[in-house]
């Protein structure tokens, strides 16, 4: 039987890529700091979400730069 393996393929990120997705980790930063600078509670969730964000965006533009890593590893 012939093993394969499954490969994930991407373009080599560029400086515009990682400054793109630089640039939307700010803007959704800059965005949540805003809507809770006018308030004087925010709960333990809002704050939670906001750097579950990120941290999606930002490990979505690593994953994006894998290339010729097996899926699944």
């Amino acid at each position: 039987m012939t093993e394969t393996q499954d490969v994930i393929t991407a373009p080599e990120p560029t400086k515009a890529m990682s400054e793109a997705v630089i640039e939307e980790a700010v803007r959704l930063i800059d965005g949540g700091l805003n809507d809770l600078l006018h308030r004087e509670l925010v709960s333990t969730d809002e704050v939670s979400d906001l750097l579950l964000d990120v941290r999606m965006l930002l490990t979505a533009a690593e994953a994006a730069a894998r290339v010729d890593q097996p899926v699944g590893d």
